[in-house]
């Protein structure tokens, strides 16, 4: 019988749920007040970079299965040296950083939400703690756990999302602020790319894939599908998103709102129930994207660790499972 615990629809799940999480909640208000009304642009711009890094993935995953991923991957290419060594590390802290970024835009959703302190700075420490500690948990059980939280998890937030859609297409048939998305409202090619470039965050998760190959039943078929699937539809989910945003509230207010600008573009069409179900969504998606990015780092450091470029100590067993793993 195969060990194998995943199969396509949660390897896209892993990849849906590892891109559409913090990185779009946390970096969209400040990618517009980039590239203004060039920002679905922007937007392709990273899409495309995506796209072709994907295919590599797909292919070196293919080549290489290993729960190492990238790691594996940078080895291969470099062989185990120092260059190697240092890349590693540093893919290993770009894991840290990421995890940082969904827990913090995890942090500034939840007290519009919940209170717990009445205190909003405390609260959001407090959210941040908490959610990075159920991540872990959930973790640390079973990689089977992890596939079925994000594939409830991706619909869940998916179909909040498409409704997102839907209601920002329509409230976009009234707006005032159209003319926006009008390329005299578009900021110059410098600031264009660099907002792409801010936006690329928003991409990142679609490698955690690499990760759960080891996992993942029929490989050879399964591998391109998960990758192309996941962040072709991503692409197409996040230049719709840009479009209604840029379109429904004013520059000024999105700068204002940028660090939950989706709950504030949701507010003039449904109001304050708007703004809470994007809450809700921004949430859950942050909470899949920790929960996707631990799932590959730990698999980072531990594929680090056993070649001795983080401390050994994190192959160590806890409960018949590697500390690090």
């Amino acid at each position: 019988m195969s060990d194998k615990q995943i199969d396509l629809k949660g390897a896209i799940a892993i990849g849906i749920g590892g891109m559409v999480g913090g990185g779009i909640f946390a970096v969209l208000g400040l990618a517009i007040s980039l590239a203004k009304g060039a920002t679905p642009v922007a937007f392709l711009i990273a899409g495309i970079i995506a796209i072709f890094t994907a295919y590599s993935y797909s292919k070196l995953s293919l080549a290489y299965p290993d729960t190492g991923g990238t790691v594996r991957f940078i080895n291969e290419g470099f062989g185990k040296g120092v260059i190697s060594g240092g890349l590693n590390n540093l893919l290993w802290i770009s894991y840290i950083i990421m995890l940082a970024l969904y827990a913090s835009a995890f942090g500034s959703y939840a007290p519009n939400l919940i209170t717990i302190t009445g205190d909003t700075s405390i609260d959001t420490h407090i959210s941040i703690s908490a959610v990075v500690i159920i991540a872990t948990i959930i973790n640390y059980a079973s990689a089977k756990l992890v596939s079925a939280i994000e594939s409830y998890a991706v619909i869940i937030k998916l179909i909040i999302l498409l409704g997102f859609i839907a209601v920002g297409i329509y409230g976009m048939n009234s707006s005032v602020n159209l003319e926006q998305l009008d390329p005299s409202n578009w900021e110059g090619t410098f600031q264009i790319i660099t907002g792409g470039m801010v936006i690329f965050v928003a991409y990142e998760g679609f490698e955690l894939i690499a990760n759960a190959v080891s996992d993942l039943k029929d490989p050879e078929k399964n591998i391109p599908r998960a990758y192309m699937i996941s962040v072709l539809f991503v692409v197409a989910l996040y230049i719709t998103i840009a479009i209604i945003t840029v379109g429904s509230l004013p520059f000024d207010q999105i700068k204002e709102a940028k660090d939950y600008v989706l709950s504030e573009v949701a507010k003039p069409t449904l109001g304050q129930a708007g703004f809470t179900i994007m809450t809700i969504a921004a949430l859950i998606s942050t909470f899949s994207a920790i929960n996707a990015t631990l799932y590959g780092g730990a698999r980072v450091s531990y594929k680090v660790a056993e070649d001795d470029e983080l401390p050994h100590e994190l192959t160590f067993k806890f409960w018949n499972h590697p500390i690090g793993f």
